[in-house]
């Protein structure tokens, strides 16, 4: 198979971890016979500082004639220590995923055994724990009208049926391939824009017959994701509640290292870690680049290269079992690893395969 894949290392530990993301890619491209072709482009503070913005037009040409994005991070701290600031790199993030009609992440929740004393919840918990959270990306308050001045300031949750309705369509689909249980989770009993999520996802329930369809209101489940994480399968939500649930989720892997995503929607989709730009570790060999390696293997997986992600999987698992981890979760008295021999051990892993 020929891809195009866009690569958008943004800021901080991103140009590292991409640079291990794109190695694994040329590995099983060898391997399994595939060819892909990459073209680099600006997003983030490093664009700002380039062109004077975070999401440029030429980027978004090179994402729009490309068949997939592996996008890492962006951020950094002279943008967030500066609440004056007219434009941030986040700005750039929120407006490649409005670009591209971005409106779906897809992000997969799964435990490894290995790493479950890393994570500050119960083993027995944990044990076993695997399900996807589908945020809506594209909507809400981080699009709405907004308005700040000394005194004042709001934002505005605004959501539209067709959005409402696309999502959720995400969503049963997802729990149809999974285990058929599906979590709406709102706050219902406080906002208008979430009782017509409720309202919409209720007159789909019965298009999905086979699907088992609860409710959930978002205080309840931010609870419930850490001490019931079994019990869900598809969760979905709007565009903030699911930001932090998300970021929620990585106290169950035991490092936001580990938890890859895609985005998914009208044009190119992308694949990205869910960590941010840790601009603190940047070029220091310290970044976990698992995320990034498995958010390429759900690139993979997207266009049915199914083996083919199967095999950089197996590739991360063996590296786990094996202690070749980053210092976050590396054993006590295991080795030192960094980024780059990380990646360079999965990388021979897939080239010896088979």
């Amino acid at each position: 198979m020929k891809l195009k894949i866009a690569i958008l290392p943004g800021d901080g530990i991103g140009p590292e971890i991409m640079k291990q993301g794109v190695a694994v890619l040329d590995a099983v491209a060898q391997k399994c016979g595939h060819q892909f072709e990459y073209e680099e482009a600006l997003v983030g503070a490093c664009a700002i500082d380039a062109v004077g913005d975070p999401y440029p037009d030429a980027t978004h040409d090179v994402c729009m004639r490309a068949d997939a994005v592996l996008f890492a991070a962006v951020g950094d701290p002279k943008y967030d220590n500066d609440p004056t600031a007219k434009i941030r790199p986040e700005t750039g993030l929120l407006a490649m995923r409005k670009k591209l009609g971005l409106f779906a992440n897809v992000r997969p929740v799964a435990t490894f055994d290995c790493l479950l004393h890393k994570s500050p919840l119960k083993e027995e918990l944990l044990r076993g724990a695997d399900f996807v959270v589908i945020r809506e990306l594209t909507g809400g308050m981080y699009f709405g009208e907004k308005y700040q001045d000394n005194d004042r300031a709001y934002d505005t949750d605004v959501y539209t049926r067709p959005e409402i309705e696309r999502i959720l369509r995400v969503a049963f689909d997802t729990a149809m391939a999974r285990h058929r249980h599906l979590t709406v989770v709102d706050k219902a009993n406080i906002l208008a824009s979430s009782r017509l999520w409720r309202q919409i996802a209720k007159e789909m329930e019965p298009q999905y017959p086979e699907v088992t369809t609860d409710y959930m209101f978002i205080d309840n489940a931010s609870m419930r994701v850490l001490t019931e994480p079994r019990f869900f399968d598809v969760i979905v939500t709007e565009n903030t509640f699911g930001d932090i649930l998300t970021d929620e989720t990585s106290s169950i892997t035991g490092s936001m290292g580990l938890q890859p995503s895609s985005s998914l929607g009208e044009h190119t989709p992308l694949f990205e870690p869910v960590h941010g730009s840790w601009p603190q570790a940047a070029g220091q060999n310290l970044a976990n680049p698992l995320a990034q390696i498995l958010s390429a293997a759900m690139l993979l997986e997207h266009f049915g290269l199914v083996a083919e992600g199967r095999l950089v999987r197996d590739a991360v698992d063996a590296s786990l079992a094996a202690n070749v981890r980053t210092p976050e979760i590396q054993v006590d008295g295991g080795a030192k690893y960094g980024t780059r021999e990380v990646g360079q051990w999965i990388v021979d892993y897939i080239r010896n395969s088979f």
